[in-house]
């Protein structure tokens, strides 16, 4: 959810829905993946979990610097339009590999989701994955809605150049405090 506010407010309300879009999909990626075994993998690994928890720290971390670096651009251009923002499909992308690289949604699925599986029908697996897709469509709407909101915000404050680019290195700074929470989380509980 702070991702994509921090998306909103560095991009705008098209950003958000799409780096929404891309978690979603991300996040039923990781379902499958949990559905099929990768779940008991990242359990069992310590060394396998705290890898994808860094690569997904640093991917937030590359996504704030890029944010912060395009808030430098022509503020007048920025204002009118909305600057040299990431295209819809790499909104997508990088809302994507967000949800993918979240070891923490692997740890949620491979937990939680099979205290709702009724093992005595035949297809756990298929069960596994529709209770992902149910989950991935409800972070959807939920992730979306604050995007539209924080993205809405952002449209009414952007009146004033200061503040647009403001907005934007702010989005930029929290996506890097995300990046960096992941990392030292996974440091400091090892």
């Amino acid at each position: 959810m702070l991702f994509t506010i921090a998306r909103a407010i560095a991009w705008g309300r098209a950003a958000a829905v799409a780096t929404v879009i891309g978690n979603a999909s991300g996040m039923f990626l990781v379902s499958l993946l949990v559905a099929i075994g990768l779940g008991p993998l990242l359990q069992a690994s310590k060394l396998f979990y705290n890898g994808v928890q860094w690569a997904g720290g640093a991917y937030l971390i590359y996504l704030g610097y890029t944010a912060i670096s395009a808030s430098k651009v022509d503020a007048h251009g920025m204002q009118k339009t909305q600057g040299v923002k990431p295209a819809f499909v790499t909104s997508i992308k990088n809302g994507f590999w967000v949800g993918v690289l979240n070891p923490k949604s692997v740890v949620f699925f491979a937990a939680i989701l099979p205290q709702f599986v009724d093992r005595d029908k035949n297809n756990v697996t298929a069960q596994l994955i529709l209770l992902g897709a149910i989950f991935a469509l409800i972070a959807f709407i939920s992730d979306g809605s604050y995007g539209i909101l924080a993205g809405t915000v952002r449209q009414w404050l952007s009146g004033d150049i200061k503040r647009l680019i403001f907005m934007r290195t702010s989005g930029g700074v929290v996506m890097i405090a995300l990046g960096l929470f992941t990392i030292f989380s996974s440091l400091l509980i090892n």
